[in-house]
């Protein structure tokens, strides 16, 4: 009789053994599978898909401090772009000139109304002249808040019967504004702004 119930303790010591360890298995089982399934749907959701001449293209969400030197150097260059690239066209140059402005402040603005009043900009489309710019480098000191930058290019003026090559260098800094819109994906707004350099430096005749 002792030795029975010795068994019957024996062997529930073990079905309680293995019901513990069987427990245990699951418990790891099921917080291995609540972290496989987060660790699945937070890289679904750092994922998104951008449409391209009606293709598809997945592209990775990042940390904006992964990109702000890339971010601050494409709003430089695409500032002058707009405030520099100009046409014969009285609502082009405007469209242009709207979307610069977004992305600087009044420094910027200052630097247009003194081009207006010489009368630039009907030179341009009484003319028929085109300018582009071409950016050369862009430097930035990330030292300090707000971005100190400097823009070094070259601006091209077409005329009817000449293309006038000239330098241009500015500098100004950038402000975080912390937030993006429609239009100012980049976040940045350009502060007190200055044209260092815009000397000529060759002249091809057409």
């Amino acid at each position: 009789m002792m030795k029975q119930l010795k068994n019957i303790d024996t062997a529930f010591k073990h079905i309680r053994l293995f019901s513990a360890v069987l427990v245990i298995a699951c418990c790891i089982t099921c917080i291995y599978s609540i972290y496989t399934c987060l660790e699945v749907v937070n890289n679904a959701q750092q994922k998104i898909y951008l449409i391209s001449d009606g293709k598809a293209i997945e592209a990775f969400a990042a940390n904006r401090k992964d990109n702000v030197q890339v971010e601050a150097r494409d709003h430089v260059k695409v500032f002058h772009e707009r405030f520099f690239t100009l046409s014969p066209d009285e609502k082009t140059i405007e469209s242009n000139m709207r979307q610069a402005l977004n992305l600087a402040d009044a420094s910027a603005k200052t630097q247009y109304n003194d081009l207006m009043e010489k009368g630039y900009y009907r030179s341009i489309i009484s003319g028929n002249v085109s300018q582009q710019v071409q950016c050369d480098s862009i430097v930035l000191n990330m030292e300090k808040q707000p971005i100190y930058f400097r823009y070094y290019g070259k601006q091209q003026i077409i005329r009817p019967t000449a293309i006038l090559i000239r330098n241009l260098v500015t500098e100004g800094f950038l402000r975080d504004l912390k937030e993006r819109s429609d239009n100012n994906p980049h976040g940045f707004l350009i502060e007190r702004w200055a044209i260092l350099s815009n000397n000529d430096i060759e002249t091809i005749k057409r």
